[in-house]
């Protein structure tokens, strides 16, 4: 997939705060034609980053209102059996996933079926589509067992989450393929912003890197390009040198920190890769109203500058980047959410026509 180019598009992450499915399929289809993708309304409980992928594991439980898997259910090894058997007669290249434990559920995959529905009742081809799954680093850091642990740490409970994710993204680049355009599956994986603290001490870039390139590698089998997301800062040597077609970063607030990686930057960008510059802001609705398409362009403008010291020229760079959100709106007020799409669109636009 290195022939693929980004021309400079829009690209969305994400997540939006409404409760209409439909209207956020039509509001995304608006500001990203080329290549739109499905949302997550965590507005609904059920499409909150983390229990839109938790139907289906082994030894999930609900008290409370709390979920965690619980490895001391008088069934779980029945249930972790069944699990790993349906996931070795799936994982087969063909495998139908339709109604299986790795596809979305009615209720969790309500945005996903929105989005085909007006894929295919929409004129004209699109370049691409994309859809997420949480990464399995914060998906592994945010779900517990029965003693509160996470379930990173635990090797049997790891493997399932990877595996249940890996065929989800699977599903997902599939039933985009099958549409004629080329999948953008991206790992959301804000929990990597912490990497390297004390908080993730026991987690080694190995740990990280082999559990995304799993996912990498069923996203890859669908012919589908497979980007990350990380909303804050990471150590990103780890991410330039996988095997990632799309790193999206926050460019608005850390660039500086991204450009420490001069060398890794310019072979990432010699394997054909692509960076996803996260140039407006999400943050808040404040630092979203003080923002002009005008000052957004000349703030990329000078950070495609600082990449063409390394060897580029600006229409290469242009080929291989996307401009999107710094992060999803699912967590900020509706018009600043509409007014980050806005800005996309056009910084998208302006960049294009230079």
């Amino acid at each position: 997939m290195t022939s693929f180019k980004a021309n400079g598009l829009p690209l969305l992450v994400g997540s939006l705060p409404m409760d209409d499915h439909k209207a956020a399929a039509k509001l995304v289809m608006e500001h990203t034609p080329q290549i739109p993708l499905w949302v997550q309304l965590p507005l609904f409980r059920e499409e909150g980053m983390i229990n839109q992928f938790l139907t289906g594991l082994p030894g999930l439980t609900v008290k409370n209102g709390k979920h965690f898997l619980d490895t001391q259910k008088i069934n779980f090894d029945d249930e972790f059996l069944a699990f790993f058997e349906d996931y070795l007669a799936l994982s087969q290249p063909g495998s139908d996933l339709d109604g299986s434990r790795f596809a979305f559920s009615s209720e969790t995959g309500k945005g996903f079926s929105e989005f085909l529905n007006q894929v295919d009742n929409k004129k004209g081809s699109f370049i691409a589509l994309k859809g997420q799954v949480t990464g399995p680093i914060t998906f592994g850091t945010s779900v517990k067992d029965e003693e509160d642990k996470d379930i990173f740490y635990n090797d049997q409970l790891r493997d399932a989450a990877v595996k249940k994710l890996a065929l989800n993204a699977r599903w997902q680049a599939k039933a985009m393929a099958e549409r004629g355009a080329v999948p953008i599956i991206f790992l959301d994986e804000p929990a990597l912003a912490g990497f390297g603290t004390s908080a993730y001490i026991t987690i080694s870039k190995e740990d990280v890197i082999e559990s995304i390139e799993e996912i990498v590698r069923e996203i890859h089998g669908e012919k589908g390009l497979a980007g990350v997301h990380v909303c804050a800062n990471t150590e990103w040597d780890m991410l330039l040198g996988s095997n990632i077609d799309i790193i999206s970063f926050d460019a608005f607030s850390f660039f500086d920190k991204f450009i420490l990686y001069p060398e890794m930057i310019k072979d990432y960008l010699n394997r054909g890769k692509i960076l996803a510059f996260g140039i407006v802001p999400t943050a808040d609705a404040q630092t979203i109203a003080k923002q002009t398409t005008k000052g957004l362009v000349e703030k990329f403008e000078g950070q495609v500058a600082q990449l063409m010291t390394l060897g580029f020229d600006r229409k290469t760079i242009i080929e291989q980047a996307f401009i999107t959100p710094s992060c999803g709106t699912g967590s900020i007020d509706f018009e600043s959410a509409k007014r980050v799409l806005q800005l996309t669109k056009q910084v998208a636009a302006a960049v294009q026509a230079k």
